[in-house]
């Protein structure tokens, strides 16, 4: 009796196993037809039955998957009988990443010969489909297990795809070319008077207009002088932080006027755009600002920049230096004219003539007329209808603006101009060039998209496989430590050591760590946008707390923007931009922070205490009173004998309910509280600077005479963050 009970017990395990490996074969993507029963003469499913000690797995195994195999619907068989599987010699080409299917047509198997090799290995079969890509070791495995070896196949070399790039034209006649204006940019420290000195040459109100005395992002003006000479002025900020916009703007110009004031002498951007200027091998010219003030000292500077290799002409350079002052307007008309002097030296001429060539200085994203950008014509007549190419972008140009916003029709060489109908907002810097034909702009466009997705592809492979290098050797190390335990004991270690965030939300999860900080920066032009990132490149505190952009762009605050800060708990900053209030209302509903700016320090100085806030606190000891130990004795209570201290207050004064230190040689000997504390036998709270008492600590230390006593209490103190960002 037991025999027969022990034989349909085994007998039930068995059709328990095949019934598991028909349930997984059945529901793949593969063979989507409704299972049909089949019976096979070579092995009658009732032998199971009947004989079940006889059956070992593997033939079980193989009952399964020949029970698989008449489950392909009529269409697949007929596309594999259309096409051929070739056949190897015991010889397999194998490459890294090859799904299943094209494993099993390189080793002339079908697919389920594939999965049945795939049992051998501790992949979970649920999960795999037939384009599932398969490890290298895996790969191996599999060939192995066929009775084959395996090569590595040659990488087939993918063709060339033609390039299609729009690229300058060659340099022109010099017989074609005609005199143009010159470019200048304003370089200099912030407030020497950069923008004040615009606004007295254009006869317009800028600086009034700026926020905390700083451009905000580069402007671009064509200034008519008496003389009827045109010059084009690029101002640039003076922040240290739009570095990177100063360094763009010496790359179209011909000309720098370096303001430096004659109260302060050289600053650190003035020895930047010294720097720039230097780079981009442009000319200067001073211009020594301020020069109506009592404490201005114009020679001093002078004598500064020396140190710099910016030697003036009264010094035997070749650098022209002008005394003004921006704000009275005097002696402009000096400079303006050492600026055209400088440029009949230079000779700028340039042809008016072919396909445009210039380069966006200010991209913008404009409410009314969408992307707009301000740039700089350098080669070519800027005309309505022009269709031009810059970065990954095109336009076909609707309307053209000048500075004043006022429509013009045509821009020649050294004009700025503003820009309307770009698809899409190209990057401040951009080289712009014209096509002949909205056709040809999407090749351009298409080939610069395709050799970046290119490098995009390169570098990301490069990540991944470091990626997945790194995770194998964690796993790998991982079962190492688990090794010596069973499945079910690893299985629960696991569980323990994951428990916390399986059932955690997302955003639980990302509050669990507090040293993180996740920011989305929005600004109202590229520029701006470009000098913030560049800021926060610059942070080198991630020990401390890690800084983390998630997102950037241009434009003011959307919901999308909030409900991204809500899911990595992280802050909007907002660079002259706005959030209506529908915004507001649903930031402070999921609990989300808008920061908004139109000065850049508080930007900066904000940003700086979120990341001070994500530290951690520090308890910090506040001294009270200290106590000198002039006499030692003990009393008696019950049993024990206690040493008591008499001490005198030299500072402060001494609370019971405070904490107290005792310190002997300089060296703190106990922490804690006080047991008693008394004056003239009389227990007291507090005892006052100069009066003698007699104290007891709340643990047995013996005193000795010239011993201190201090009286302390605790506070919390928020840490700051360490990051400099140069300002």
């Amino acid at each position: 009796m037991n025999r027969a009970l022990i034989l349909k017990f085994e007998n039930l395990v068995h059709i328990r196993g095949a019934c598991r490996q028909l349930r997984t074969l059945s529901y793949r993507k593969v063979n989507r037809a409704q299972w049909k029963p089949v019976q096979s003469s070579a092995h009658p499913v009732r032998s199971v039955l009947l004989y079940p000690q006889f059956w070992q797995k593997d033939k079980l195994i193989s009952i399964a998957l020949s029970q698989h195999r008449h489950l392909a619907t009529k269409e697949e068989t007929k596309q594999k009988k259309k096409k051929k599987i070739p056949l190897t010699k015991g010889e397999v080409e194998i490459r890294q990443k090859m799904t299943i299917e094209e494993l099993a047509q390189a080793m002339g198997k079908d697919i389920d010969h594939i999965y049945e090799a795939l049992l051998y290995t501790d992949i979970d079969l649920d999960s795999l489909e037939p384009d599932s890509v398969l490890y290298e070791d895996h790969i191996k495995l599999i060939v192995k297990k066929s009775g084959m070896k395996y090569k590595s196949a040659k990488l087939k070399e993918e063709k060339e795809r033609e390039n299609t790039d729009a690229v300058k034209r060659p340099p022109a006649d010099p017989a074609v070319l005609t005199p143009r204006p010159p470019v200048v940019t304003i370089l200099g420290h912030v407030d020497h008077g950069k923008t004040t000195l615009l606004d007295s040459l254009r006869k317009t109100q800028v600086a009034s207009m700026e926020a905390g005395g700083i451009t905000q992002h580069i402007g671009a003006f064509l200034v008519h002088l008496p003389s009827g000479e045109k010059i084009t002025f690029l101002d640039t900020p003076g922040h240290a932080a739009f570095s990177a916009m100063r360094a763009r703007g010496t790359h179209v110009t011909d000309i720098v006027i370096l303001v430096v004031a004659a109260e302060d002498g050289v600053m650190q951007q003035t020895i930047e755009s010294i720097q720039h200027a230097r780079k981009a091998g442009v000319p200067l010219i001073l211009a020594i600002n301020k020069c109506d003030k009592p404490e201005a000292d114009p020679e001093r500077v002078k004598k500064e920049l020396l140190a710099h290799d910016v030697v003036c002409e009264e010094f035997g350079g070749d650098v022209q230096a002008v005394n003004i002052s921006a704000l009275k307007g005097e002696n402009l008309m000096v400079l303006a004219e050492a600026t055209v002097a400088l440029a009949e030296m230079l000779e700028l001429k340039a042809d008016s003539t072919g396909l445009v060539e210039g380069t966006v200085i200010e991209s913008r994203k404009d409410k009314g007329k969408g992307p707009v950008t301000t740039a700089i014509i350098q080669r070519g007549t800027l005309r309505k209808g022009c269709v031009l190419v810059a970065g990954k972008t095109w336009a076909k140009v609707r309307f053209m603006f000048d500075e004043n916003g006022k429509a013009v029709d045509a821009a020649s060489p050294g004009i700025p101009v503003e820009i309307m109908g770009w698809k899409e907002v190209p990057s401040a810097g951009d080289e712009i060039l014209e096509v002949e034909s909205e056709q040809r702009a999407h090749e351009v466009v298409a080939w610069r998209t395709y050799v970046e997705q290119q490098e995009r592809m390169k570098r990301d492979v490069e990540v991944i496989e470091a990626k997945q290098k790194e995770h194998r050797m964690e796993y790998e190390k991982k079962q190492q430590k688990l090794a010596h335990l069973t499945w079910r004991q690893r299985k629960a270690v696991l569980y323990k050591a994951n428990k916390h965030l399986m059932f955690s939300k997302p955003k639980e999860r990302t509050e669990m760590d507090k040293n993180v900080l996740s920011v989305i920066v929005k600004g109202d032009v590229d520029g701006s946008v470009e000098a913030i990132l560049q800021i926060l490149d610059s942070y080198d505190a991630d020990d401390e707390c890690k800084l983390d952009v998630i997102h950037f762009g241009m434009g003011d605050i959307s919901e999308t923007d909030v409900s991204l800060a809500e899911a990595f708990n992280g802050v909007v900053f907002g660079f002259s931009v706005k959030a209506n209030e529908s915004i507001k209302k649903l930031a402070a509903k999921k609990g989300v922070k808008i920061k908004l700016h139109n000065i850049i320090y508080k930007l900066i100085e904000d940003l700086k205490d979120e990341l001070s806030s994500r530290l951690s606190l520090s308890v910090v000891e506040n001294a009270i009173g200290e106590a000198s130990v002039l006499d030692v004795f003990s009393v008696t209570v019950g049993k024990n004998k206690i040493p008591v201290a008499g001490c005198r207050v030299q500072k402060g004064l001494l609370d019971k309910k405070k904490k107290f230190k005792l310190i002997r040689n300089g060296d703190v000997i106990w922490k804690g509280s006080l047991s008693s504390l008394k004056h003239h036998k009389d227990d007291v709270q507090v005892i006052k600077m100069g009066v003698d008492c007699g104290l007891s600590l709340d643990k047995y230390i013996e005193f000795n005479i010239g011993d201190e006593i201090i009286c302390y209490e605790e506070k919390e103190v928020q840490h700051t963050t360490s990051w400099d960002p140069g300002f």
